[in-house]
């Protein structure tokens, strides 16, 4: 692979502010077609509020030659992120009941990193596919993580009381509303799947389902996650217990992302093993570098309370190797994921390669 990285910063800021009048989205009728393709891009959100806060990433230079085009990665974020904020806020409109839409927008449109939306994309983008197609799972996806720091957050897990800079799901409705809330999510990242994903044959789609399933069950997130609850001040807990937690609760739906996109967008068995293989790196790395955000950021820095896990007694990559073990790990793993897309259109793994540095990279 051919390319020369030199780093640089740019950066989105999350505005914490109140706006005087609500953000305003471009509806759409809830069975219309919304996640066609807009002839022009409607910017729906003020770039003070959109997802990928303080990047520090790579500029991408993808060949060699005198002139080498590069990759504007904070103006794809930038498109990216006002397109999936457009489908999410046309999939969860307001309307009876409505405590329990309000609730679901209350998080789904809190200005989240986007980040495995923005994974899934990039992958069908990779294989020639479109980003209408991926839609509907891009934003299953992030239906999907949202209902996950929702559950997190609950008293009955992390107790928490603050997520992407503002207070948490169940401290704004409660706790029955939240855990409802969630549910309903749940539900309708499926439904949006099985029902809006056009333009790729019935075998795709069900392929995708059963890839999100997957990710999401007792085979992947649960899995992580109710190790991850039940280990907390257990001393005896290894790396090796540590990797099957943040494979499966972090990982698998990271990886899952890029491997819907892969599948919608027509990639081979072969190809599509060698985007998991990207989506497994990646998804071992947010982890770890979240480990390490967490004893090394503020809360204010974070958007979410910072060194929970030191006072919840868990065992981190820090904790068992140190900051800097961790860092030069994560590293290892961004490496490893970004030599699985070698062989790769050097433009179009462009995006996969930026994803991967920012979050190797991230401040938050």
């Amino acid at each position: 692979m051919a390319s020369v990285m030199n780093l640089y910063s740019t950066h989105f800021r999350n505005s914490d502010k109140k706006q005087k009048s609500p953000t305003q989205f471009v509806h759409h009728s809830l069975y219309s077609n919304r996640f066609s393709q807009p002839k022009a891009l409607k910017k729906i959100i003020p770039c003070s509020s959109l997802s990928i806060s303080s990047i520090h990433t790579r500029k991408i230079v993808l060949d060699p030659s005198p002139s080498p085009p590069t990759f504007d990665f904070k103006s794809y974020v930038l498109e990216k992120s006002i397109s999936v904020n457009n489908a999410l806020d046309a999939a969860v409109p307001l309307h009876d009941p409505i405590k329990i839409q309000e609730s679901m927008r209350y998080s789904l449109l809190a200005g989240g990193k986007l980040v495995r939306p923005l994974l899934s994309i990039a992958a069908c983008e990779l294989f020639g596919g479109h980003e209408s197609t991926v839609m509907p799972s891009a934003c299953a996806l992030e239906m999907i993580h949202t209902m996950s720091l929702m559950n997190d957050d609950l008293p009955c897990m992390d107790n928490d009381d603050l997520r992407r800079g503002k207070p948490t799901n169940h401290k704004v409705y409660g706790e029955k509303v939240s855990v409802l809330a969630g549910d309903a999510m749940l539900a309708l990242a499926f439904h949006l799947v099985a029902t809006e994903t056009k333009g790729v044959s019935e075998d795709q789609v069900v392929r995708v389902i059963v890839e999100l399933a997957k990710a999401i069950g007792a085979e992947g997130l649960v899995a992580g996650q109710i190790v991850d609850v039940c280990s907390e001040g257990d001393s005896n807990l290894g790396l090796k217990d540590l990797e099957f937690i943040h494979r499966n609760k972090t990982a698998a739906l990271l990886e899952g992302s890029v491997v819907m996109g892969a599948i919608l967008g027509g990639g081979n068995e072969e190809e599509v093993e060698k985007v998991r293989k990207y989506g497994r790196c990646i998804g071992l790395m947010f982890q770890v570098v979240d480990d390490v955000l967490d004893i090394t950021k503020s809360s204010k820095q974070l958007g979410k309370t910072a060194r929970k896990d030191l006072a919840a007694d868990k065992t981190t990559y820090p904790k068992l190797i140190g900051i800097e073990k961790s860092k030069e790990f994560a590293d290892k793993l961004n490496k490893e994921a970004i030599n699985q897309l070698v062989g790769f259109d050097s433009e179009k793994a462009a995006p996969l390669i930026a994803m991967a540095n920012y979050i190797a990279y991230r401040n938050n």
